[in-house]
């Protein structure tokens, strides 16, 4: 199961709905154990079908334990490119789809395999 606080899911849905119809990307960090409490923005390419991000500039203390991205369309499923990068860039993802709601946003590990989405205080 993947807790994830309920502000830092209403920043992470206002930022993928700021960036409609281009995809948003960000690294999930963690500072109190399991809770994702707090994403991090870097440098990165907002593109209609592929989003990147610079990971090279993730201060080393910054702590990202996955990433979250948005997908423009209803599908919340991960491409096979979102299973590349799953792979590189830590344990817990987070993909929101469009409308960007609590209801359109699935937590995956690094395989892939889906995981239980629960909103904490």
């Amino acid at each position: 199961m993947v807790k994830v606080k309920r502000g830092t899911l209403k920043a992470i849905l206002e930022a993928a709905r700021n960036t409609y119809p281009r995809e948003f990307i960000a690294l999930l960090g963690s500072t109190k154990g399991r809770v994702l409490d707090e994403f991090i923005v870097l440098p990165s390419t907002f593109g209609e079908s592929l989003s990147s991000i610079r990971a090279d500039l993730l201060p080393y203390n910054a702590g990202s334990i996955g990433s979250v991205h948005s997908h423009p369309g209803p599908n919340a499923r991960p491409s096979k490119a979102d299973l590349a990068m799953f792979r590189a860039m830590g344990e817990i993802h987070l993909i929101t789809a469009y409308p960007f709601s609590l209801e359109s946003t699935r937590a995956y590990d690094a395989a892939g395999k889906e995981l239980e989405l629960e909103v904490v205080e």
